[in-house]
């Protein structure tokens, strides 16, 4: 099983409807197969993710966050992983929004 425990990501594609850029840095923490991260950064005051993991280290999670606008936004995403030449996680990530205009879209994030 692929560990979460203690990663910092951050994204490598930018949805047009999304909130998340390159400033945007998450923190993953994992106990069993709860995965949760805090994250920040760009348009993002804070924002929360809370997932679970299978076995093969999919992540099916929910998210809450706070934009620079001051809006409470909240949404589900189903994240992929691919474990690079490096070591590295890259996630292939489908999002939607459970709040606002309810778009959805697609993210990739890597390990840093």
């Amino acid at each position: 099983m692929i560990s979460y425990h203690n990663k910092k990501f951050r994204s490598v594609s930018n949805p047009k409807n999304g909130e998340i850029s390159s400033e945007t840095i998450f923190h993953y923490q994992q106990n069993g197969n709860v995965v949760y991260a805090e994250y920040a950064g760009g348009k993002i005051v804070l924002g929360h993710l809370i997932a679970l993991v299978d076995l093969n280290g999919c992540l099916d999670m929910h998210y809450h966050q706070i934009n620079d606008k001051g809006e409470l936004m909240t949404g589900k995403c189903f994240s992929t992983p691919e474990v690079l030449l490096d070591g590295r996680i890259r996630l292939y990530e489908k999002w939607g929004w459970t709040s606002g205009d309810k778009s959805e879209g697609e993210l990739i994030i890597e390990e840093i």
